[in-house]
């Protein structure tokens, strides 16, 4: 199974989603490994929370993948009516200066 459905797995079967979308970034910045990934999640859970709250629990469900697999996680997490302000625009995840980039 690769890591993308290893993540979207764990956090579908932790968090009760609205919206889950993980985004394998891995091509933009290392060396053909699966370790970069922007994650969209988006919950009635997260109602109430502070954005700290909410990224601790990805972090949370993650463990694992982020203490062995996981170089870089982007987190966009979101109640139901905050992701339908944005209408479903998630930023661009920040550059890499790390791995193949450096690589002449």
């Amino acid at each position: 199974m690769s890591m993308q459905a290893q993540i979207y797995d764990k956090l579908a079967a932790a968090i009760s989603c609205k919206h889950l979308n993980i985004v394998n970034e891995s091509h933009m910045h290392s060396r053909g490994e699966e370790s970069h990934f922007k994650v969209v999640v988006v919950s009635e859970e997260f109602v109430g929370k502070r954005l700290l709250q909410r990224h601790r629990k990805v972090n949370e469900v993650l463990q694992r993948e982020l203490a062995n697999h996981i170089h870089a996680l982007s987190i966009h997490a979101y109640t139901p009516d905050e992701y339908s302000e944005k209408a479903g625009q998630i930023p661009d995840s920040p550059g890499c200066l790390g791995g193949s980039k450096l690589d002449n």
